[in-house]
């Protein structure tokens, strides 16, 4: 599964769906760190919502906590692939991109258990301000890490 993954990613690199958007939506940029994050919590909530740990409620009230910040992350990265993609292509690009990053998560979140999403998300819910929702992004998302590095979750 991972092997495909990568390999879905390196074709939509090396086709310039990744490395033609400027650079507000280029691998790494906030734009993408804020979508990646609300799919994240969406694809990993599903995950968790047959078990005891169910977060469905907690990511509805995260979107609704920080909907403009999240709307205007989906916006800057469509206008971004509007810049390198035209009008038509925009929406195709962007959706692959979506669909490479809930991929990504599809078999869980890499050092994360259900019952740590379900803190997680509940604390950015609760959460203030899009530059603390961006750091909590660089955590989240990396590749490795532990709970205890989470500080600001609410335990």
């Amino acid at each position: 599964m991972k092997s495909s993954i990568r390999k879905a990613a390196f074709c939509l690199a090396a086709s310039g769906l990744l490395l033609a958007t400027p650079s507000q939506a280029s691998t790494g940029g906030t734009a993408e760190k804020l979508r990646r994050l609300d799919i994240m919590l969406m694809v990993t909530g599903l995950r968790c919502r047959n078990g005891a740990y169910d977060f469905q409620a907690d990511f509805q009230n995260f979107e609704a906590a920080h909907l403009p910040a999240l709307n205007s992350a989906a916006a800057e990265l469509r206008d971004g692939f509007v810049a390198s993609h035209g009008a038509n292509g925009a929406e195709r690009a962007l959706d692959r991109i979506s669909t490479v990053m809930a991929n990504q998560y599809g078999a869980g979140h890499p050092w994360l258990e259900c019952g740590e999403l379900k803190m997680v998300a509940r604390s950015l819910a609760q959460m203030q301000g899009t530059e603390a929702l961006i750091e909590a992004a660089d955590q989240l998302l990396a590749g490795s890490g532990s709970p205890s590095q989470l500080s600001w979750v609410r335990r």
